[in-house]
């Protein structure tokens, strides 16, 4: 009797963690550039968070949009995310100031999940900032690819090798935090510093 008990319960145990490593699976999302977020994003905004309820099941969070970057010629107030981590839900701070880039749907909603770039405004730099409405428009031509390991090829003269994750630096690295991929004048993309190619 107490085998098939102990039997049992190392059977729920290996199940339960078996569903927990499911469930993180479900929300892994490959790291991307600043500039990535911003081009692939259908809106991208400056706004601090006022309110939070729950509407059908979703987290809705009431902001006080201060800029838009990118997006419709409207003002975002509310932002909806899963009420659960395990479908991707975001949990957000009140009276915190964040950038957003997220979708938007067709009945005008936006929401947001994990995978959605989604930073305190504070954690940006002065670089950063400045490139949201100063470059990183332009250069939504160009492919930025994540090189992790050696060797890693540009295979387009379009392409930008990310090579902070070389380094294990990762989204702190000095490309994510001060650079940009910008067309040339030839077509080709390179990384620039700055907030301008220069001639």
């Amino acid at each position: 009797m107490t085998w098939s008990v102990s039997s049992c319960f190392i059977t729920l145990v290996v199940l339960f963690l078996w569903r927990i490593e499911d469930i993180a699976e479900a929300c892994k999302c490959a790291p991307v550039h600043l500039q990535q977020a911003f081009c692939s994003a259908d809106v991208v905004i400056r706004a601090k968070v006022v309110g939070v309820e729950v509407v059908s099941g979703n987290t809705k969070y009431d902001v006080q949009q201060i800029k838009m970057f990118k997006g419709p010629d409207r003002v975002i107030h509310s932002i909806f995310t899963s009420s659960s981590s395990a479908s991707c839900g975001v949990t957000l701070e009140i009276n915190k100031e964040y950038l957003f880039t997220g979708r938007l749907n067709t009945d005008g909603r936006m929401p947001i999940a994990m995978c959605d770039f989604i930073q305190y405004w504070e954690d940006l730099n002065g670089t950063q900032k400045k490139s949201l409405t100063q470059r990183y428009q332009s250069g939504c031509d160009c492919t930025i690819i994540r090189c992790s390991s050696l060797p890693c090829p540009v295979s387009a003269s379009d392409e930008c090798l990310w090579t902070d994750w070389l380094l294990n630096e990762g989204q702190s690295g000095p490309q994510a935090k001060y650079f940009a991929c910008l067309k040339r004048s030839d077509g080709s993309c390179t990384w620039y510093r700055g907030l301008a190619p220069s001639k």
